[in-house]
């Protein structure tokens, strides 16, 4: 089977690349053929045999990239053009789509269908759902001016996007956002898709609340990323001089992931070490805090060290996670978790089982959380054993269901 994976980013960036580099890997060595269609980018990994990508977009800079924003976020003709020459040399059966939206936009659908007509070949389009993109138009359904968790869009109700700003709070960038919700909607655009993978109950639920999409849509859990490879030398952790005993929090600096929560809690619990791994915009208020150590990103058998090292870890986000790999991640190397109760987290993670969780953004709540389990090594170590007997799709069981159940 010939299986063309689309994303906008082809080089480590996120979850969604964690997905689908590990995906097309594991097709492959069960003797597919994978390529990849996105955006051209200096740090990318894959592609495909023609070479053809649309140009890097940052929006963030420059004069002409500004005047062309509203134009490509909405419809990109570049696209179009670009994957063409993909679907002629590599005539895909599956097209499985990921993060598409904004850079690369679901114009290309269009000529997907275009080549089907031509060629008189069907081709299967697949959606992985990596966020609400497609029931909310700033993905995250979540007012950031309010930091409000918001449902206002169900059922196609876009504007509310424009009347909150609910985009990089901008009026401009709002309205086009919602301009794009409407565009697709009116066009029927995403019935175009055969089947939609939800990585989560919660995911299927809000995507359902479109009618257009409740038939096409399959729930499926990620699967378990691959552990870093035994052999991997990797001495990183032994450099970073940890705590002996510590609570740790890996991922991004940023208020929706419900670090400024919990910053507030580490600044009440001045004799509980913390360490933090990553990076965002909250990184200086984490560099401030005397009981935190911040060892900045990581990634692999340093990762995997951090987390089997710490006597458990926090995932307090403040937005609705659809199946994060961190919780997963954690739970995989037998190490407890105190997580925020929205979303897919608490598919994932067993209260009082496996860990605990608390209601998102509640301060106080997380505060006792972390003094019940710091001091209570014992039941720690309880949750680490039962993490150990959880049971997750490894890549190979989820590559067998994609295969027998989506892609035939």
């Amino acid at each position: 089977m010939k299986i063309l994976m689309v994303n906008k980013f082809l080089y480590p960036n996120g979850g969604s690349e964690t997905y689908i580099f590990q995906l097309g890997e594991q097709l492959q060595k069960e003797g597919h053929e994978v390529q990849y269609f996105g955006m051209e980018h200096e740090g990318r990994i894959v592609g495909n045999r023609v070479e053809s990508y649309t140009a890097g977009m940052d929006f963030h800079t420059g004069k002409l990239q500004k005047l062309l924003y509203p134009f490509k976020i909405i419809y990109s003709w570049e696209a179009r053009k670009k994957i063409r020459p993909v679907l002629e040399d590599f005539a895909p059966d599956v097209v499985h789509l990921n993060n598409i939206n904004f850079q690369i936009t679901p114009s290309i659908f269009y000529e997907i269908k275009s080549y089907e007509k031509k060629y008189h070949k069907k081709i299967k389009m697949v959606f992985t759902a990596h966020d609400y993109q497609w029931v909310c138009p700033n993905h995250m359904m979540r007012i950031p001016a309010t930091e409000e968790l918001c449902f206002a869009c169900q059922g196609g109700n876009f504007g509310a996007c424009s009347k909150n700003r609910c985009i990089h709070n901008s009026r401009v960038k709002s309205i086009l956002g919602t301009l794009e919700a409407q565009y697709y909607k009116a066009r029927k655009t995403y019935d175009m898709v055969d089947t939609i993978i939800c990585p989560s109950e919660f995911m299927k639920k809000q995507l359902d609340t479109n009618p257009l999409l409740a038939k096409k849509t399959v729930m499926l859990h990620n699967f378990l990323p691959k552990a870093a490879e035994k052999e991997e030398k990797d001495t990183a952790t032994e450099q970073l001089n940890l705590p002996d005993k510590y609570v740790l929090y890996f991922g991004r600096f940023s208020e929706e992931k419900g670090v400024e929560t919990l910053l507030k809690v580490c600044r009440k619990l001045p004799d509980i070490p913390f360490v933090f791994a990553g990076s965002g915009p909250l990184a200086e208020e984490v560099f401030s805090m005397p009981n935190i150590t911040n060892v900045g990103f990581v990634s692999g058998k340093a990762l995997e060290n951090l987390i089997t090292g710490a006597l458990f870890s926090l995932y307090p986000s403040e937005w609705y996670e659809n199946c994060p790999f961190s919780v997963m991640e954690t739970q995989l190397y037998g190490t407890p978790m105190i997580a925020s109760d929205l979303g897919g987290t608490p598919e994932l993670l067993q209260d009082g089982v496996t860990g605990e969780l608390f209601e998102a953004g509640n301060a106080e709540l997380l505060k006792e959380k972390i003094e019940k389990l710091w001091t209570n090594p014992e039941l720690c170590q309880k949750y680490g054993e039962n993490c150990k007997m959880i049971k997750f799709d490894t890549i190979e069981e989820y590559c067998d269901k994609i295969v027998r159940k989506v892609y035939a």
